[in-house]
Parts: structure tokens; sequence; C-alpha cells
């Protein structure tokens, strides 16, 4: 296989980073999206404008961008009837869980990606996933993703490694790797281009970014870019 990734690219604030800290690294990388009948599906398009704005603004990283890819998984969506999913109330359930959790997400995608990162010869699956400031899903934890990892190795005999560079980050050091890996205009593109909001909402522009606010996707970015500017908005 050659020196190349895919990452797990959804087009909010984590998979952006992720993206950036991704080219910095490898000589080719390519994104993969999921449309899972998500609400908030401005995040696809929000994928195309990140992509876009990355190739022109940072030359650099421009030659190793390679192709986009999204795959429809709608019927899975479907199963979990969740607040990610359908009109429901985002609130904590009886599980202690965000309704908006969808159960075996990141299972299923690194399944798909990791059969598609096969066929494009690409060995290493970079993600997002995070267990410091997160809404304390089960497969967002390493231990999880370290198993995750071991299956699909055994499974289909290769050597893949899943890197979750944002792993024991917390959201104000996410803001801050955005700035080390490419300074106040990476910044710039998260804030303005990213899309996180549960809901959807990409009407006001906050200091932060698009969102309602209240979701808990936005109260976890705007606590984050709150305290990273409060410590005067340093790199990582």
């Amino acid at each position: 296989m050659t020196d190349g990734a895919l990452v797990l690219f959804s087009g909010g604030q984590d998979s952006t980073a992720c993206l950036a800290w991704a080219l910095s690294r490898h000589e080719r990388v390519e994104t993969l999206g999921f449309d899972y009948g998500q609400r908030h599906a401005v995040e696809l398009e929000a994928r195309r404008r990140v992509r876009e704005r990355l190739v022109r603004e940072f030359p650099q990283w421009a030659a190793r961008l390679g192709e986009d890819h999204t795959l429809d998984i709608r019927s899975f969506g479907a199963i979990g009837e969740t607040a990610m999913t359908s009109e429901r109330a985002i609130e904590i359930t009886g599980k202690g869980l965000p309704s908006t959790y969808v159960p075996g997400r990141n299972l299923v995608f690194l399944t798909y990606a990791a059969a598609f990162a096969d066929r494009r010869r690409l060995k290493v699956l970079v993600g997002g996933m995070c267990e410091t400031d997160f809404s304390g899903y089960p497969d967002c934890r390493r231990a999880t993703l370290d198993a995750m990892e071991q299956a699909l190795n055994l499974g289909m005999a290769q050597d893949f490694r899943i890197d979750t560079p944002l792993m024991h980050l917390t959201k104000a050091e996410t803001w801050a790797l955005a700035k080390q890996l490419g300074g106040e205009p990476l910044v710039a593109i998260t804030v303005e281009e990213s899309h996180t909001c549960y809901l959807g909402e990409r009407g006001t522009l906050h200091p932060w970014g698009h969102g309602c606010g209240t979701c808990p996707a936005c109260e976890l970015r705007r606590k984050g870019y709150d305290t990273w500017v409060e410590a005067g908005r340093p790199a990582l």
C-alpha cells in the first residue's frame, strides 16, 4: 500500500482538524463522507466548501488532497430512530446518553471506510473521535477503536491503522491544533465553513461558527472556543 490516508470527513470542526492533520503527514489523502439521513445534512455541503478553501489557501496541501467520496447509508440511519435522524427532542435518555446517539454509528462508518480503503489502497483511517470533550458516545472511546482496528485487520487480512488525533484533546485544544497546523487561515475556514450544529442551523455566524448555540454539539464547540480565546488563542 502507498503512504495514503482516508479521512472520515463530515465537514465538522473535528474532521476539518483531522483532515489538516492528515494532509500534514501523508502524501495522499482522500476523504469519505456518509449520508445516513442526518438532520444536519447541511454538513454534506460544508464538506465541499472546506475542501475548496483548503485547496485554495494551502497550496502545499492541494497536491496531496485526493478524491472525495460520499456513501449513502440512510437505511442504517433509519434503524436507530434517534434525534440525529428524526424530528425528536434532544435530551438525555434512560441510558444516560443524549438522544442524538446513533448506536454503532462509528463502528459502521469504520467498516465501510475500511472496505473502501482496501479498494483505494489506503492503509490509514483517520477519524475525529474524542473521549475528552464529547457527548458520552461509547463508540468514541479509544478502547472501542482499538478493538475495531483488530477486528477489521483480522476480518480483512489487512494492516489498517485507525488514527484519532483528537482522542485526548479538549475542544479548546482542538482549536489550538487548527492554529498549529494552518495558522489563522485554518481557524477562519473552521469558523466560517465547517458545520457541527445538530439542528443544521446555518443562519447566524457566531465567533465560533454557525449553529443554534444550544444543542450539545454547539455547546461543546462554543465552550471550547471561549476557553481557547481566554487563553490567548495559542497554538497547541
